[in-house]
């Protein structure tokens, strides 16, 4: 099988599943989210989001692909790009940090490995962008795919806690722990996927 984890863009939004391109949860503040939600279009304001954080400060997320089919994807950003996350009760994502703002995985493709690569592609990409650590607002109730990620989840994958809460837990990857992944990443996803092609984007300076 032939798997790709691809730069999200304009081009492939379309591949993202439908409600997830309809979702705007993170992208929009609550007071802002509520006005788009009756406008009934936050499918545009997610398009508009993506464009302006693309344009300002460069890849924001992952398609994943196997056999050419979209079974994944990632987006991450800056916590000033992403106005939901002031209002958690275990924020600010710190100020050294990217937040890895949510993930999706087919259900038939998990327990692969492929969320642990999807993490450790994120992380090289940070990396040579200069930032320390991914964080992420974890949910410890989790029981179906939804806007936040599994507390659990992102524990295995290698995030420690670094604010609790019983509901909403603050987690952080340090990503000076992940930089063997930069000498030997494309032998680590041989591993654990067969051959994977990482198209990386032209990056914008910061």
């Amino acid at each position: 099988m032939g798997r790709q984890l691809v730069p999200l863009t304009l081009d492939n939004l379309t591949d993202l599943p439908e409600r997830c391109r309809a979702c705007a949860f993170w992208e929009l503040g609550p007071v802002s989210d509520e006005e788009t939600a009756g406008s009934g279009r936050p499918d545009r304001e997610k398009e508009a989001w993506i464009s302006a954080v693309l344009l300002e400060w460069g890849s924001c997320g992952r398609v994943v692909y196997v056999d050419e089919l979209p079974v994944g994807y990632v987006l991450y950003a800056p916590p000033a790009y992403v106005p939901r996350s002031f209002a958690f009760p275990t924020s600010p994502v710190s100020p050294d940090a990217v937040q890895l703002m949510t993930a999706y995985l087919r259900p038939e493709f998990q327990g692969q490995g492929i969320g642990r690569v999807i993490v450790q592609t994120v992380a090289k990409d940070l990396l040579r962008r200069g930032f320390k650590a991914i964080e992420a607002f974890g949910d410890t109730q989790w029981r179906e795919p939804a806007c936040l990620l599994p507390a659990d989840h992102l524990l295995a994958v290698g995030f420690k806690t670094v604010r609790t809460h019983p509901r909403f837990p603050r987690l952080r990857l340090e990503l000076r722990s992940t930089v063997s992944w930069r000498q030997d990443m494309e032998r680590a996803l041989d591993q654990l996927l067969g051959k994977v092609h990482s198209k990386e984007p032209a990056l914008r300076p910061l």
